[in-house]
């Protein structure tokens, strides 16, 4: 299977057809709060699988005051070779399959794996939920047993990622769409996470709630037909998905620029909590628009 075709989304059929394929990595990332985390994952998982919690195993680093902040890279090529990727490896991650926030840790994996360089990783739709919506799918009880490879050889593909700067270009600009991925309360300055200085959101941005995006009684990304209307309104061209800390921002990115295969699309891992650190840098509020 090409890299071309193992990106974005995989079927739990799909997955199931690949299992004890040699260079198949499949890393279950529940975490404590959605899905149980690692008690739930020895009490029963896909065959094979690894884990890793998304928060405990740092996914993300705090920086300052901003704790969705890419890590340095040479913990990443740590993690990901404990986690026994290589280089040529399909890598399937697998949430709870629960909730928006869940998703969005998977595609923040993702968008990290795709960053260091790989180019073959595919989330489950439908997490482990649809996994085991089928009793004759097989499940694996125990401890995570990886075969751990070297560190990851790191090819970083910046392209994929957002700074402070170049998102302010781009909010001054308007070369590049800045799609906030918060609830409405946050994007209109009525509310604000604990770690940003301000409240509001980055002149010149749209508004998209990344669970719009998902379905809760499936606890999947809901069709392409349903994104393409969502985000229709989005204009085409580079686009930078922000949110607070850089993890609901991760579903929209994954929407934008694997599902609907839109060309230059960029994640701001700092986000609101990076942005608002330095009163010089704008911010506009419901009532400033």
């Amino acid at each position: 299977m090409s890299g071309t075709e193992f990106a974005g989304l995989i079927t739990p059929e799909a997955l199931n057809a690949q299992l004890g394929s040699s260079n198949l990595v499949v890393i279950d990332i529940r975490s404590p709060v959605d899905g149980g985390g690692k008690a739930a994952y020895e009490a029963g998982h896909i065959p094979g699988a690894v884990h890793s919690d998304y928060a405990a195993d740092g996914w993300r680093a705090k920086v300052g005051n901003a704790p969705g902040m890419l890590p340095p890279l040479d913990h990443l090529a740590a993690l990901a070779g404990r986690l026994g990727v290589k280089p040529h490896d399909n890598v399937v991650i697998v949430p709870a399959g629960v909730s928006a926030t869940d998703f969005a840790a998977a595609a923040r994996v993702y968008w990290t794996l795709k960053l260091i360089g790989h180019g073959q990783q595919a989330i489950l739709d439908g997490g482990f939920k649809a996994w085991r919506a089928d009793p004759k799918r097989p499940v694996e009880t125990g401890p995570s047993t990886p075969k751990s490879a070297g560190p990851y050889p790191v090819v970083m593909q910046q392209r994929l990622r957002s700074n402070t700067d170049a998102t302010l270009v781009a909010s001054r600009s308007k070369l590049a769409t800045l799609v906030d991925a918060r609830a409405a309360s946050y994007f209109e300055g009525r509310e604000k996470s604990a770690e940003a200085a301000r409240a509001g959101h980055i002149p010149g941005a749209v508004s998209r709630d990344y669970t719009d995006a998902f379905d809760p009684a499936n606890g999947a990304l809901k069709p392409v037909g349903d994104l393409q209307k969502l985000f229709g309104n989005v204009p085409q061209g580079p686009a930078i998905s922000y949110c607070n800390t850089g993890h609901t921002a991760a579903l929209n990115w994954f929407v934008l620029s694997e599902v609907l295969g839109r060309d230059e699309v960029a994640l701001y891992d700092g986000s609101m909590t990076d942005w608002t650190q330095d009163p010089e840098r704008p911010v506009a509020t419901a009532a400033t628009a």
